[in-house]
């Protein structure tokens, strides 16, 4: 189904999404504030509606989407955290400039993820116009920033339950 179909933004409320002994931060871009400053608060109610407490919250700001990795390395290398949101907003224009800067900001994300081991989420919205990221941005759409909560809490459960679970053999 599509986009233009439903609401994505909700989910299984019954499913495991207690974070209360997770630490989580959000890197916000301030480039398309109203935009990304909605999908941060959705992705904070989140978080805190799922038990996370205020003192392992941590929230910072980069000037763009394309700083998100750099900054969500420089919050979780300050806090330790189990799982990094990056909250972005980059509406396409009349280059393909915004191309550029999905794609390295994914590429980016996903390597950091792969080598510390830990979810760095994309929730970076990437829309062809304003009316769009509104849409996706606690519009008729829903809010990307609760996905982009609901997917870090159950990646980093995911982490804890595998790692607690895990066996090894030989060296560790």
């Amino acid at each position: 189904m599509s986009s233009a179909d439903k609401n994505l933004s909700s989910y299984d409320d019954n499913t495991s999404l207690d974070c209360e002994d997770l630490k989580i931060g959000v890197v916000i871009s301030e480039w398309n504030t109203e935009i990304t400053q909605a999908l941060a608060e959705g992705s904070k109610e989140t978080l805190m509606k799922h038990g996370l407490k205020v003192e392992n919250y941590y929230e910072t700001s980069v000037p763009g989407s394309f700083e998100l990795p750099l900054g969500a390395r420089m919050l979780d290398d300050k806090h330790q955290l189990d799982a990094v949101i990056c909250i972005g907003c980059v509406i396409k224009g009349e280059t393909s400039h915004n191309e550029y800067i999905n794609h390295a900001v994914a590429t980016a994300l996903t390597q950091i993820s792969v080598m510390r081991g830990k979810p760095f989420i994309f929730g970076v919205l990437t829309p062809n116009n304003m009316e769009q990221a509104k849409d996706r941005a606690g519009g008729k759409h829903g809010n990307k920033g609760v996905e982009a909560a609901v997917t870090a809490i159950r990646m980093a459960r995911l982490k804890k339950t595998l790692k607690s679970t895990s066996k090894t053999i030989g060296f560790s």
